[in-house]
């Protein structure tokens, strides 16, 4: 038969949903702080709770130092009754004694703690476990009861927690009302004292994607892949699939049958258009199609270096409204579609446009070349200017001209662009390739100019787009001219500091190099003859009216093998004794090394005053030197060294 302990506890771990260890864990914590509270133990006295799962039946162990005569019933055992817990005691060891006495001793304020304790265990349990299990869900869909609304949110009841939908995540234009079942994603879950903080979204394209899953089996199993989701809240949505599975339509399979799947999620969405559009690798196709349900003639793409990838879409005069859509969303989504940014022309403007630049290259050329189809051209635009109807063959005329100039100036806009990567690549050449291993953080620079080189990430990819005057880096500057000198000042700055770490670093192995010669210097040792009466005889010979003094920057003297090796000397005046047979270099020597110093700190002080530039209208690159500080402009004059 089960005793009321173990009733009550399997009641409170089944009504809190809770594991039986945690609930456990909670009553022990609850005895123990009782047990201080009652007793007034120190904190540093080791207390210890168990209790019997079945029984219920509590016990107490605590710390106790073991002595021969007991003062402190509290913190002192005697030997006897320490070795009835751990037999191998001895005098002045601690250990764990159990406490006689029992839970029905404790005071009320004792009790009222363990209650306490017990409630705010089992209530940070709960939350935990609730975090834990929404944690999990994050990312998928939930559905919840509306619980209350106003201006900034609204509450959402989802059993055991709660979630809150700010506005921004909202469907514009839909009502919520008390009770109302709403289905919503589980944007973010957040960690808060109060329990998790759960945020929901039904504004988000996520929230697409997973009702699309659910209403198409091939998604869920893998057969058509979602490649890109572009979403208007409550207005329009464009979608991109693609099909992994030979024999399957991806459009078709998530439209459905008499389009039964896609009208699910337009139910569920409060009314959202959705274009289901197929994804194709060929960009220009693939813009072509995020642009339905317009007609497209032509696109043409511009990689550019500095303005990005923009796309030119022509498209015939009635679709032209179609194409933009209202108040531009159906150009805004498929430009988020696609990843270019999408700029749309009529067949008419296009044709227009090309005949009021004919005189400009290449269509100066292409109008002597192609003289009978910019008359047609010329023709067509001047009846349609004067209100008079135009056939559709004209209009067709008008596509394939269109078609012909926007292909000529696309190939004009490449080749500059050739010409523009030619000229970064030679400015780049001219940059140490150090320079792009550097941060920009290393320039000492206000905080502004810094915020805005941070784009950039490498100092090299600064000083390129400085010496070639950069748009997108003067765009980015609010005082071009003047961030220029001070990116340029802030340069030297760094050289400045990378040359004096440089020189610190060769003196310190220069001195390091005089120290090991020093040491290696060898004096002729003597050994007592066996044949003669005693005459010490030279064991070693060394030539030292040969010694040479090798310069830092001299090779090292190749060995003859012929003749034995000579010893080299460093920079290392000889003993007195042999001061007759070297020669003396010219001029002490210490002179000698300060005028080498002074002269090589003399040509790193005008080579710092140098620097290296892209003239554009030379051509060609160019050194540019640093006025002097005693004039009144702090500028740069260019002239060629």
């Amino acid at each position: 038969m089960r005793s009321e302990f173990e009733v009550a506890f399997n009641e409170i771990t089944e009504l809190r949903e809770l594991p039986q260890d945690v609930v456990l864990e909670a009553l022990q914590s609850a005895l123990v702080l009782a047990y201080r509270r009652d007793t007034g133990a120190s904190e540093a006295q080791l207390v210890e709770a168990d209790i019997d799962p079945r029984t219920g039946r509590p016990r107490i162990f605590v710390e106790k130092e073991v002595v021969d005569s007991v003062l402190n019933d509290a913190t002192e055992v005697d030997l006897e009754s320490a070795r009835f817990f751990e037999p191998e005691a001895v005098e002045g060891d601690t250990v764990m004694v159990k406490v006689q006495r029992t839970t029905r001793n404790f005071g009320r304020i004792a009790a009222m703690t363990a209650k306490q304790v017990i409630l705010q265990k089992i209530r940070e349990a709960e939350r935990n476990l609730l975090y834990e299990e929404y944690l999990e869900r994050e990312g998928d869909l939930i559905t919840g009861t509306v619980q209350s609304t106003n201006a900034h949110m609204i509450t959402l009841s989802l059993g055991r927690g709660e979630a809150i939908m700010p506005r921004s995540q909202q469907i514009p234009g839909e009502r919520y009302r008390p009770h109302d079942k709403v289905r919503t994603y589980v944007l973010e879950v957040r960690r808060s004292n109060s329990g998790p903080q759960i945020i929901v979204s039904r504004g988000h394209r996520n929230m697409l994607r997973r009702l699309l899953e659910y209403e198409v089996p091939e998604i869920y199993n893998g057969q058509v892949e979602i490649k890109t989701i572009a979403r208007e809240a409550g207005y329009r949505s464009k979608v991109a699939v693609a099909a992994l599975q030979d024999g399957i339509d991806p459009v078709g399979a998530c439209v459905g049958m008499r389009g039964m799947r896609i009208q699910n999620i337009v139910r569920e969405l409060h009314e959202e258009k959705i274009d289901v559009i197929e994804w194709v690798p060929e960009q220009r196709d693939f813009i072509a199609k995020a642009l339905s349900p317009a007609r497209v003639n032509g696109v043409y793409l511009d990689d550019d270096i500095d303005t990005g990838r923009t796309a030119l879409v022509i498209v015939p005069d009635d679709q032209l409204s179609l194409a933009i859509g209202r108040e531009g969303q159906n150009a805004r989504l498929a430009a988020k579609l696609t990843g270019w940014r999408i700029d749309i022309k009529s067949v008419s403007e296009s044709v227009a446009d090309a005949l009021e630049r004919v005189g400009l290259p290449p269509l100066a050329e292409m109008a002597v070349q192609q003289a009978d189809l910019f008359e047609e051209a010329t023709r067509i635009i001047t009846r349609k200017n004067e209100g008079r109807m135009i056939m559709p063959e004209e209009y067709a005329a008008m596509g394939r001209f269109a078609d012909l100039v926007e292909s000529r100036l696309l190939v004009m806009r490449e080749a500059r662009r050739a010409e523009r990567m030619e000229e970064i690549n030679a400015a780049r050449e001219t940059l140490p390739e150090e320079m792009f291993q550097i941060s920009v953080d290393a320039f000492e620079l206000p905080d502004e100019i810094l915020e805005a080189l941070q784009p950039f990430e490498t100092v090299g990819e600064v000083m390129w787009r400085c010496l070639l005057r950069d748009a997108s880096l003067l765009r980015r500057l609010e005082a071009p001219e003047a961030a220029l000198a001070q990116i340029l000042t802030a340069w030297e700055s760094v050289q400045a500091r990378d040359d004096a770490a440089a020189l610190a670093e060769a003196e310190a192995e220069s001195e390091a190099g005089q120290e090991a010669a020093v040491e290696g210097v060898a004096t002729p040792t003597a050994e007592v003859s066996e044949e003669g009466d005693g005459t010490p005889v030279a064991t070693e010979e060394v030539d030292l009216t040969e010694a040479v003094f090798a310069d830092d920057q001299a090779p090292a003297p190749q060995p003859d093998s012929r003749k034995p090796a000579r010893r080299v000397f460093r920079r290392v005046r000889p003993e007195p004794e042999f001061e007759e047979e070297l020669e003396e270099p010219e001029g002490d020597l210490d002179e000698v090394l300060n005028e080498q110093d002074e002269e090589r700190k003399r040509r790193e002080s005008r080579r710092k005053r140098r620097q290296l530039v892209f003239d554009e209208e030379l051509g060609e690159v160019v050194a540019v030197r640093r006025r002097k500080k005693g004039r009144e402009r702090e500028e740069w004059d260019d002239f060629l060294d």
